[in-house]
């Protein structure tokens, strides 16, 4: 998983950065960057579109490589832009998730997405996930009951956040018995300054590895699919959820 950090509205100096993430992850099959790395984290946001030349080179790098490289970037819609995660590697960049839950002033000057994503990857699914969605469990379980065995997430937290960005992402993982990947912004960028949290949990929500914080890097790791039936066996949460009713109010 990818912490780097983002120039705003520099496209092409961003793409030169994941490409350099590619490379790095040495024979990866799957890269998550941050949320809206490509474009860079202002609000308003810097807007492209999804035939953007610049993006050719990570296109290239991905497909080279053999890997799926998922980046977030904010694209021209309709009415208002959406905060987008694209996948590389293909044919050409697909725009596969628009980010669900928005966050403060994205509310503003973003449309949220209305439906979640489960990518197949090799027979894996893998749901995504840009940063606020993973505050809320009824996301992450939305991913884990369509069979996800990888919810792969992109963030942007501000410094001062860090417990709660790394809460939210191993108790998603202890939630749903299955691995979370995370991708991050860190650094600067236009008035903000990021935190980072790149990492990988396993599905009782230990952490594989991670980047340290405040540091750019890639890390990755051989994750072994088959835990996640073993965990849900042994912790069967998601198997005894019950549908449960409005609670009752007893006066005393």
């Amino acid at each position: 998983m990818a912490q780097l950090t983002s120039v705003p509205g520099d496209v092409a100096a961003n793409v030169a950065t994941a490409v350099d993430a590619v490379s790095r992850a040495d024979g990866a099959s799957l890269l998550v960057l941050p949320e809206l790395f490509l474009t860079g984290y202002t609000l308003p946001p810097a807007v492209i579109a999804l035939d953007d030349p610049r993006l050719a080179p990570l296109q290239e790098a991905a497909a080279t490589a053999g890997a799926v490289v998922l980046a977030g970037a904010a694209i021209a819609g309709a009415e208002r832009p959406t905060l987008t995660t694209l996948a590389f590697g293909g044919t050409a960049p697909q725009r596969v998730y628009d980010k669900q839950h928005l966050s403060g002033g994205e509310q503003e000057c973003f449309a949220a997405g209305e439906a979640g994503t489960v990518l197949d990857l090799a027979g894996d699914r893998i749901a995504l996930a840009t940063c606020y969605d993973t505050c809320f469990p009824e996301h992450g379980r939305a991913a884990a009951d369509a069979g996800a065995v990888l919810y792969a997430a992109s963030i942007a937290y501000y410094a001062g956040s860090e417990h709660r960005r790394d809460l939210y992402t191993r108790a998603r993982a202890l939630d749903n018995g299955f691995f979370v990947a995370v991708g991050a912004l860190v650094g600067p960028c236009g008035e903000g300054e990021f935190c980072g949290g790149a990492a990988i949990h396993d599905p009782e929500g230990r952490t594989l590895v991670a980047v340290p914080d405040g540091e750019q890097g890639v890390v990755i790791a051989d994750l072994e699919l088959d835990l996640v039936a073993a965990t849900r066996a042994a912790h069967p949460i998601l198997a005894e959820r019950r549908a449960l009713g409005p609670a009752r109010s007893v006066r005393l």
